[in-house]
């Protein structure tokens, strides 16, 4: 966001970076393009109905939901609950399901800008295995940012065989991150991975060498240990909290049969 925090120029600024004209977002919204007109000129005050009228036609998060009604006047929609709260017992008891199911392969809980929150017994074996940290585990007073981990040159990059190529994918993803959410915190996050030496520019076109797979693999290689693995990025749905809407949950799978072995022999330890 720009410095101007006032509603109608927020409201300006998040129609144009979802590419709409005041028409369309009017169309979407169910309103005329002359109120919208207004109220982005700040003649019009508009009522909280309005606002979230407005927050779910350009669908915005319900962090950016909550700013927009706070710029408008308005006590935020939705409340933010952290995680390990009673009120978050039914989002917890889920997450550690997944993470347990998830064995013998990692798997870490996530917020939206990579803090890691949580991770299997597995996903610490790893971590373990490459920072070479034997009692580590993670801390949500004090977490470790994954992006950070993966971009940065002294963390995990010595270790990814495939590091520029797993690099661009994940720089590409955080990018449309800042383009969804718009925050500064998410651009900001961006900016410093950018600035990392020997980072790829997002523009960069991948290698096409392996392109006959169907998914990019990280390919970990430590010592005489080599590990392959790929993940899926999962989110929790129909969140009614800002905390539940930004959870992500990684889950690594091997892919090879060297892999599947060597966490197979790690969990039997």
């Amino acid at each position: 966001m720009g410095r101007d925090s006032s509603f109608a120029a927020r409201l300006r600024w998040w129609r144009q970076r979802r590419g709409l004209s005041q028409l369309a977002l009017a169309h979407a919204a169910e309103i005329s393009q002359r109120h919208v007109s207004f109220l982005e000129r700040g003649r019009t005050a508009p009522s909280r109905d309005m606002v979230l009228r407005l927050v779910a036609a350009l669908d915005l998060p319900f962090r950016e939901q909550n700013g927009l009604l706070l710029a408008a006047g308005f006590a935020p929609a939705w409340r933010e609950t952290p995680l390990g709260a009673p009120e978050l017992a039914l989002v917890d008891r889920a997450l550690d399901y997944m993470l347990l199911q998830q064995e013998p392969y990692p798997a870490f809980v996530v917020d939206r800008r990579w803090q890691l929150l949580r991770a299997n017994r597995a996903g610490q074996t790893l971590v373990r295995f490459l920072t070479d940290s034997p009692a580590w585990k993670p801390d949500p007073a004090s977490p470790v940012n994954l992006a950070d981990a993966l971009v940065a040159p002294n963390a995990l990059r010595p270790w990814i065989v495939n590091w520029r190529e797993v690099a661009l994918y994940f720089l590409r993803s955080v990018r449309a991150d800042a383009l969804a959410d718009g925050s500064g915190a998410t651009a900001a996050l961006l900016e410093r991975l950018l600035a990392y030496p020997g980072v790829p520019s997002v523009s960069e076109i991948p290698s096409m060498a392996d392109a006959e797979e169907p998914v990019v693999t990280m390919q970990f290689r430590k010592a005489d240990t080599s590990l392959n693995l790929f993940t899926t990025i999962a989110t929790l749905g129909t969140a009614r909290d800002v905390t539940v809407q930004e959870i992500r949950i990684e889950c690594f799978f091997p892919a090879d049969a060297i892999t599947v072995e060597t966490f197979r022999q790690w969990a039997a330890q």
